[in-house]
């Protein structure tokens, strides 16, 4: 006999757990996840920088994160784990009256939906914020207090742990090789384990989306798109805790790196221009000397600080091409939900996700969130929604 489950979700990191959870919480525990590492965590959800913001400049994600951002601050109270939120804070650094300009809009917009506690704040401000800083070309950013810095893979853990306590299934080292369709519904998933039979699938493989759809015949935009981090040792002169900086000038931010093995050091990302599609996951060396001249401008006393090897990575953005994510039920093979291409927001956006993902198989439509404009047939129609604070 084949196995059945009534959901299975094919991708085991920090997307699929929190679907898993939010389904088992509201009744529904014959759900299977099917994770083809050893391990969860080993993809996207291990290698993230681990920030969470709510500035953003659209409605959605606005509301995506000021849902998570609430979820995972009584995180511990949901499920019995931390997610180890920190609030210290998001700052975007304008080096023009253009960006500046663009912050304050993207403020409107933010206290439009709910969001009231981002500040526009002047150079001067800034330099006494965080007296490391280059402050000479800054005239002037946005802060948010409520933004700052979760721990993923113990939110991973705990939306794992708990969902399965509730009776939901986990198969490790499972590789996805088929998806049965029959009527234009979906009825089966072949694995390398064997056939599951079941009529709601979730792919929820984060950069791989795109190749997984096709087992079903589905054509989804996401590709892949390496981001490499680079670890520094911490120097006397950076305090150990600081928000989030983003220099709006180029895209290079950084954050403490409270993951260190010493004492916290700072974490360094900057979205190379010259990367290409691809699945590409090595930290190549070279990448250091490109975003180190970057880090010594905007923070000078880090112009001599040591790299740490061992904690340099590289992980991969699921991007579509208007940077949001596609949620939601494919049109044309129903019981296939897609939750993809999240642009590097996945981990931060998880439990909304999660939420209306499990409302959506369980109820026919989402009720907490309205994420109709996220559906994968927006691209055909041109009803694209650009998210520009990317990074």
């Amino acid at each position: 006999m084949p196995e059945t489950a009534d959901v299975v979700i094919i991708g085991g990191g920090i997307v699929g757990a929190s679907v898993a959870y939010h389904l088992a919480e509201a009744g529904c525990t014959n759900v299977l996840i099917l994770e083809r590492e050893a391990a969860q965590g080993l993809g996207s959800t291990g290698r993230a920088t681990g920030g969470v913001r709510a500035q953003f400049a659209t409605s959605i994600n606005i509301q995506m994160s000021r849902y998570s951002i609430d979820f995972l601050a009584h995180f511990a109270e949901a499920t019995g784990y931390e997610s180890g939120y920190d609030p210290a804070g998001y700052l975007f650094l304008a080096t023009n009256e253009r960006e500046l300009e663009y912050l304050k809009a993207n403020r409107e917009r933010q206290r439009r939906e709910g969001l009231t506690n981002v500040e526009i704040v002047d150079a001067a401000l800034i330099a006494e914020m965080i007296p490391q800083l280059r402050t000479s070309d800054v005239v002037g950013g946005s802060f948010c207090q409520t933004d700052g810095f979760i721990k993923p893979l113990s939110i991973l853990r705990g939306f794992t742990e708990r969902a399965r306590e509730r009776g939901v299934r986990l198969w490790l080292e499972t590789e996805v090789t088929g998806i049965e369709v029959e009527g234009g519904r979906v009825s089966g998933v072949m694995t390398t384990r064997g056939k599951v039979s079941t009529r709601a699938v979730v792919n929820a493989t984060g950069a791989w989306a795109a190749l997984v759809a096709q087992l079903a015949g589905v054509s989804i935009p996401v590709v892949p798109l390496r981001r490499q981090l680079v670890s520094l040792k911490q120097t006397a002169a950076m305090p150990e805790r600081f928000p989030m900086v983003i220099d709006m000038s180029d895209g290079f931010h950084f954050r403490p790196d409270s993951l260190a093995a010493a004492s916290p050091g700072v974490l360094l990302a900057w979205p190379d221009p010259d990367e290409r599609p691809g699945f590409e996951t090595e930290f190549e060396p070279e990448f250091a000397a490109k975003i180190l001249p970057r880090a010594a401008h905007r923070v000078p006393c880090l112009a001599n600080a040591s790299i740490e090897p061992e904690r340099c990575r590289a992980g991969l953005y699921e991007v579509t091409p208007d940077h949001h994510a596609i949620i939601g039920e494919t049109p044309d093979v129903r019981g296939l939900f897609l939750a993809n291409g999240f642009s590097g927001h996945g981990v931060m956006h998880s439990p909304a996700t999660g939420c209306v993902v499990s409302e959506m198989i369980l109820d026919g439509q989402a009720h907490t969130l309205d994420v109709s404009m996220l559906g994968v047939e927006r691209f055909a129609g041109g009803r694209l929604l650009e998210e520009t604070s990317v990074i």
